[in-house]
């Protein structure tokens, strides 16, 4: 899963002209679901978005002290497939991103996902499968990419092997 976090002093998304969500300060996530994405990529992203020290603390004036829970601020997730996007030539191909079949019920449990660890009412997000005018107002501007593949896996120090001077060494596998 990959996502792009914006600090906004406000976004909101349209839909045929319409605003179905919008947020004053606080986080815009646009958020690609990858093929391969778990609940464990699910769990990894949730975490890190929500504890991500992005705001300055007002009280001690220390820069990039508090996350988002912490000022009470909005999460806007917008679904945007186009993250997993490669250029092959000039045309973009979308392969590796999930299925919108697989990819719809996957993204409304990571919105779920927030809603919980968070503040239900604080998380909005856009609209599924549409065309979205996504309006926002930088904070910084603040941006930061964020990868699940980042996440730390654990180490297998199961496997030895010996080099080519007889010395054993440890193998670790990721």
């Amino acid at each position: 899963m990959r996502t792009i976090v914006q600090r906004v002093a406000s976004a909101s998304v349209e839909v045929e002209g319409r605003t179905v969500s919008e947020i004053g300060p606080g986080l815009l996530v646009l958020v690609g679901v990858h093929e391969s994405d778990v609940e464990s990529d699910a769990d990894y992203i949730c975490r890190k978005v929500l504890n991500m020290r992005l705001f300055p603390n007002d009280k001690t004036g220390k820069a990039w002290d508090q996350n988002v829970m912490q000022r009470n601020y909005g999460v806007l997730l917008v679904s945007q497939f186009t993250l997993y996007g490669i250029l092959k030539g000039n045309k973009p191909d979308f392969h590796v991103a999930m299925p919108p079949e697989r990819a719809k019920p996957f993204y409304a449990s990571l919105v779920e996902r927030f809603r919980k660890a968070y503040n239900p009412e604080s998380v909005k997000d856009g609209v599924f499968g549409a065309m979205m005018k996504v309006n926002l107002i930088n904070d910084g501007p603040v941006t930061m990419q964020l990868d699940s593949s980042q996440s730390s896996k654990p180490i297998d120090f199961h496997q030895w092997r010996q080099g080519e001077n007889g010395v054993f060494f440890l193998w670790a596998f990721m």
